[in-house]
């Protein structure tokens, strides 16, 4: 496995220190890729995770958000049935899971839904208003404060 040296970004980028520690936090990450999971961009503003998990009920997910950190749990409740099974083989994996994502900034959960084994999230962006981009009309008028100040010499 390949380790990534960042020290000469952070030499050289200003500002950019939390970008460098989450891609250093995600190159360390030993999740295991489970369970598996998409991120779909549906438009500007709209993300949807989707993950993989089969066996798994709706109340034995949890889904949070702190501030910048959306954290899926999924915990299963081993019942005295699940503990007499005696498999030959076992190739689904019915195990806990604690998945992290880092979120943009102003970046927030809008629902969840099941269907079929796989776990919808809905994100989405949203700008504040004083962050979104604005028009500045070009009007030809004067700015506030400023006068023609015209200064005449006169030959006496």
């Amino acid at each position: 496995m390949r380790t990534l040296d960042f020290s000469p970004l952070y030499r050289s980028a200003i500002g950019f220190d939390r970008l460098f520690n989450q891609m250093e936090q995600n190159l360390n990450n030993s999740n295991g890729g489970y369970p598996p999971y998409n991120i779909e961009q549906q438009d500007e503003n709209h993300y949807r995770i989707t993950m993989a998990v089969a066996g798994f009920s709706d109340d034995q997910l949890e889904i949070s958000q702190h501030q910048n950190r959306l954290i899926v749990t999924g915990k299963r409740a081993i019942s005295e049935q699940d503990e007499k099974r005696q498999y030959l083989y076992q190739g689904i994996a019915e195990r806990d899971f604690e998945r992290k994502f880092q979120l943009a900034d102003h970046v927030k959960v809008i629902g969840a839904a099941m269907e079929n084994g796989l776990l919808h999230i809905e994100l989405e962006h949203e700008v504040p208003e004083e962050e979104k981009p604005r028009r500045i009309a070009i009007n030809g008028q004067r700015l506030l404060g400023q006068e023609d100040s015209v200064v005449s010499h006169t030959a006496e």
